[in-house]
């Protein structure tokens, strides 16, 4: 038995519920009771199972999970603090996470000591120099206090003062390399990890430091003093402990405020959250100049599902919605540009169930222009924010004469795209009608042509091999669904490389990709996760990458999979058709579940009267759409025997 496994079996999970504050009604097997994540006090659309350990909301939520999900989103936490809180709850020892071995761990920290030492050094050279600090407080109107608290800097000008004053500190040089402090080249001018040329990495430049979410130097971002000098931005290359695309700038000071305001707000640069946090804005992070990722949405999930992305008012803001708009082009990564790809953005809001919106900058100002001019006027333009879909309507049809029938077909050819994407048949009506009147024509010519139905609407994790307590060890059975998913765990374990056959396979039955939601538990999300992570390693020994980074409880998890996978077809062809079966079975039974658990919902809200009926019926009807897109595509592979 896993330790999950057990923590679920000591916590009942109607008692867990109970003492958060939720009052629960018997209803035959099964309990229900008001959401406690929303406000609704007219239908009891809160579900609790007891048998299988797991909750759901039919309302504004539409999430469900199971104890360690509802612990998650209760708190605020995330899986791992989620853990550690159930297991003392329950008295189950757990083990320690061991993303990192002891010696990775201990040169990590080595690592961010040698960071910390250099944020020292910059700290000192910054006070030296008295043009750069009359630009920190004169230009860019920063205090003193402020300067402090983020801990800027400057890196002198010289090739090789950070090399010599921390080597004789007795670090090594190659300490210095690996923390992304030093440059190495070769004879040819290409960077390099020889020993040809070595200089400091950042001369001349003011110096940002990067945390993590928990406050853990990564590294640095440096913003050019000379307006000569480029890049404007400088980051600190990918080391192993700084990933930008895995970071969002000022999350360690944003996560309290996030949780506070319930919504996060996405700008540019570094020195625009130091204003806003400065101005008392500070909710607010940054991507570092690339475009979004999902693993930095995902880092905001854990905070808040409102998110809203300020774009500034040049070509990354909108201009970028035009080049946004090319669905062959999945997002962009210019060093100082956020990116602004309108299709990926709204796929990642329905895959992660967030509330993704854009504001845009008035009067050609940047956001820590906006917030000196006016602070007052910051909060007003974030309360204005707009979704998507509305955001890239008006920025299309801005300056447009809207009665050319060329112009009408060019802005629908654009928008359509992004409305069929929705997941709400709700949504999508609202927009197609708001298009049609934008370009004042019928409605009716908006649906000519075939529109991709609903995304699908997941079910939130369970653990795997979950039980109530009321079931005892022996009893333990494995669910259809649950060895569903091990055999498609197993696959892409021990052949991740299908995964991009499969996404294709997928993409090209009108479905969408396989992600962690896809997985019913959450020993299977987290799995599956950093099986998509090691694709990103290209040198990467994906086992060893995996079963590195994934929680020492899930090694056992590992050698399952890989000892139930020891005889597969050797075809990856028909593997791979046989993966995609069991990605639609999987998708199959969440579906069933689902539409089951809402039957259930809705007869009460009938009982009560409740006008959320309508809501409900049209969710029932996504379900079912779903399910013939299903059906559709597995008898379309079947087809192929």
């Amino acid at each position: 038995m896993s330790t999950t496994d057990e923590i679920k079996a000591k916590i009942d999970i109607v008692d867990l519920v109970s003492e958060a504050g939720v009052k629960l009604r018997k209803a035959g097997r099964n309990y229900t009771g008001f959401c406690p994540f929303h406000d609704n006090k007219h239908t009891p659309a809160f579900v609790v199972w007891p048998e299988s350990g797991t909750w759901r909301c039919f309302g504004q939520c539409n999430e469900g999970g199971d104890i360690f999900k509802f612990v998650m989103k209760r708190e605020g936490i995330d899986f791992r603090e989620a853990l550690q809180k159930l297991a003392q709850r329950a008295g189950v020892q757990i083990q320690e996470f061991q993303h990192e071995t002891p010696q990775v761990k201990e040169a990590h920290e080595h690592l961010r000591k040698l960071l910390e030492d250099a944020l020292v050094f910059y700290r000192s050279h910054l006070f030296q120099n008295q043009d750069v600090l009359s630009y920190l407080r004169e230009k860019r109107k920063l205090t003193d206090a402020t300067i402090e608290t983020f801990g800027l800097g400057y890196a002198p000008s010289g090739w090789d003062t950070a090399l010599k004053h921390f080597t004789a500190k007795g670090y090594l040089q190659q300490d210095l390399i690996d923390a992304g402090l030093l440059t190495v080249r070769d004879s040819d001018g290409q960077s390099t990890k020889g020993d040809q040329r070595v200089y400091d990495r950042f001369r001349h430049r003011i110096m940002i430091p990067i945390r993590d979410e928990n406050g853990r130097m990564t590294g640095f971002g440096a913003r050019i003093v000379d307006p000569n000098d480029i890049p404007k931005f400088l980051n600190s290359p990918e080391t192993p402990i700084f990933t930008k695309g895995h970071l969002l700038y000022g999350l360690d000071r944003a996560r309290k405020p996030i949780r506070a305001a319930d919504q996060a707000v996405i700008v540019e640069g570094y020195l625009d959250v130091i204003a806003l946090h400065q101005a008392g804005y500070e909710n607010v992070v940054s991507p570092m100049g690339t475009a979004l990722t999902e693993e930095q949405l995902r880092l905001l999930k854990k905070f808040t599902r409102r998110i809203v992305l300020a774009l500034d008012p040049d070509a990354a803001g909108q201009k970028a919605v035009l080049r946004g708009l090319d669905a062959a082009r999945a997002a962009m990564d210019r060093e100082g540009e956020l990116g602004f790809d309108a299709r990926g953005l709204l796929r990642n809001e329905a895959r992660l169930q967030a509330d993704l919106r854009v504001a845009s900058m008035p009067d050609g100002l940047d956001p820590d222009e906006l917030v000196a001019r006016d602070p007052q006027e910051w909060k007003h333009l974030i309360e204005k924010a707009k979704p998507i879909v509305e955001h890239v309507l008006d920025t299309l049809v801005a300056d447009r004469d809207v009665n050319d029938p060329k112009v009408k077909n060019q802005v629908a050819q654009q928008v359509l795209p992004l409305i069929a994407d929705l997941p709400s048949a709700i949504e999508r009506d609202t927009y197609r009608q708001m298009l049609a009147r934008r370009l004042r024509v019928d409605e009716r010519t908006l649906t000519g042509d075939p529109v991709q139905g609903p995304a699908f609407v997941r079910r939130k994790p369970r653990t795997a091999g979950s039980r109530s307590a009321a079931e005892t060890p022996v009893a333990e059975t494995v669910r259809p669904s649950q060895k569903i998913e091990s055999y498609a765990l197993g696959v892409l374990f021990r052949k991740p490389e299908l995964c991009y056959r499969l996404d294709r396979l997928l993409e090209g039955s009108g479905l969408a990709a396989l992600s962690p939601e896809d997985f019913e538990y959450t020993d299977h999300q987290l799995f599956f996760r950093v099986i998509r992570q090691s694709l990103e390693q290209v040198e990467a020994d994906h086992h060893a990458y995996v079963t590195a980074r994934i929680p020492e409880d899930l090694l056992g998890l590992a050698k399952d999979l890989l000892s139930q996978t020891e005889k597969l077809d050797p075809v990856d062809d028909r593997l791979l058709e046989e993966l995609f079966r069991s990605v639609i079975k999987m998708r199959r039974l969440i579906v069933e579940a689902n539409f089951n658990q809402l039957r259930f919902i809705m007869e009460d809200a009938q009982q009560e009267g409740d006008l959320r009926v309508k809501s409900y019926q049209e969710q029932a009807l996504q379900y079912s759409r779903l399910r013939n897109n299903l059906d559709r595509a597995l008898k379309s592979v079947n087809a192929r025997k």
